[in-house]
């Protein structure tokens, strides 16, 4: 039978670690990769002996749930996580999901570590919302800052996914993008499922856009520049958010001016300690990571780090900890969470296609 943790007098044989991530869908990868991350980082812990707690020392265990990058499948996930009794829960991607999750996790106890960006994660008055990353304003900011300064652009397309995520974002950036005089000279809304683009192309071409500024999925940005192309629209360039910042648009980079993304996941071969985690990471998994893998490795170190500091597997006292202290983050060299929960040390960076390969163009937590 298995045992909860609260209320439970002995330090248990093993930890729980619970990640929520999309499992399947079009986000399966950028999910799989978080999984894969945090499964590195406890199988090491384990083979090295495992996380001290008092004089006894525990194995950790990964559960994981697949939230299909939904909100309703979220809240399952959560209510499955729970009822595994995990500690903490690495959950979730899309901000709509972590959002519709939160109170589940905040009702059990549980500290929730997001990547997901939507400041209103952060603002829903629950003590256990803890972001990994930047949020979306410091990255609305660059994305309208950067896509605002690109020379020969003057007329702007702002396109969102109409998800909480996308919508935001998009409608930030845009104020950004016109606060320095730029007109945006098409703003739309789309399904965040769509792939047909007749209508935004057939906009794009008409008011001679300069660059779309765009919160779309990398399967429909990768389509948009097909249907784009064929309409002769080689000219413009692309600005994304990060969910942009993957391998698919590799075959249609040539097709268009220039194609550049966001992100607030900073690679990990951008951190000095980022050879390593790289290296362990291509033997495991024999390909290179697609996303947040470092910073859900990181996120379990942390965890690792404060439970043996505080002597206990207590979630109160592990979510007090995570607070107020710089824990061990291998990767990244730190992930401090303020007392509202967001990422204290988290920075945007730009990124641009280039020959196949993401290159970093800078990066800055201050836009």
């Amino acid at each position: 039978m298995a045992i909860g943790l609260t209320g439970c007098d002995r330090t248990p044989d093993t930890v729980k670690i619970g990640v929520g991530q999309p499992l399947s869908g079009n986000l399966k990868a950028l999910g799989q990769d978080m999984l894969n991350g945090a499964q590195m980082a406890a199988d090491e812990i384990n083979a090295a002996g495992g996380v001290r707690v008092g004089g006894k020392r525990v194995r950790l265990e990964v559960v994981s749930q697949d939230d299909k990058a939904d909100a309703k499948a979220g809240e399952a996930a959560a209510h499955a996580l729970v009822e595994a009794h995990v500690i903490v829960a690495l959950a979730h991607l899309n901000s709509g999901v972590s959002i519709a999750a939160a109170p589940v996790y905040a009702q059990a106890g549980i500290p929730q570590f997001a990547i997901s960006t939507k400041p209103a994660y952060t603002q829903l008055n629950l003590p256990t919302t803890l972001r990994l990353v930047a949020n979306d304003n410091l990255q609305a900011r660059a994305m309208g800052e950067y896509a605002a300064q690109l020379g020969r652009a003057e007329r702007f397309a702002v396109v969102d996914d109409s998800t909480p995520y996308g919508k935001g974002l998009a409608d930030d950036a845009g104020a950004a993008i016109a606060a320095r005089g730029k007109k945006i000279a098409v703003r739309q809304s789309l399904d965040d499922k769509t792939a047909e683009f007749a209508a935004l192309v057939a906009e794009l071409a008409k008011t001679n856009t300069d660059v779309v500024v765009t919160t779309l999925s990398d399967f429909q940005v990768e389509a948009l520049i097909q249907q784009m192309n064929k309409a002769g629209l080689s000219r413009i360039r692309i600005l994304g958010g990060d969910t942009i910042k993957t391998d698919r648009l590799q075959k249609v980079a040539g097709l268009v001016q220039a194609i550049y993304a966001t992100s607030p996941i900073i690679e990990a071969r951008e951190f000095a300690n980022g050879a390593k985690f790289l290296a362990s990471f291509r033997e495991r998994y024999k390909g290179e990571p697609v996303y947040g893998a470092h910073y859900a490795y990181d996120a379990v170190h942390l965890v690792a780090d404060a439970l043996t500091r505080n002597g206990s597997v207590d979630k109160a006292q592990l979510l007090e900890r995570l607070k107020t202290f710089d824990g061990s983050a291998p990767v990244t060299g730190s992930l401090r969470f303020g007392p509202d929960g967001e990422q204290r040390y988290g920075a945007i960076a730009v990124y641009e296609l280039r020959a196949g390969q993401w290159s970093p163009l800078m990066r800055s937590d201050h836009w």
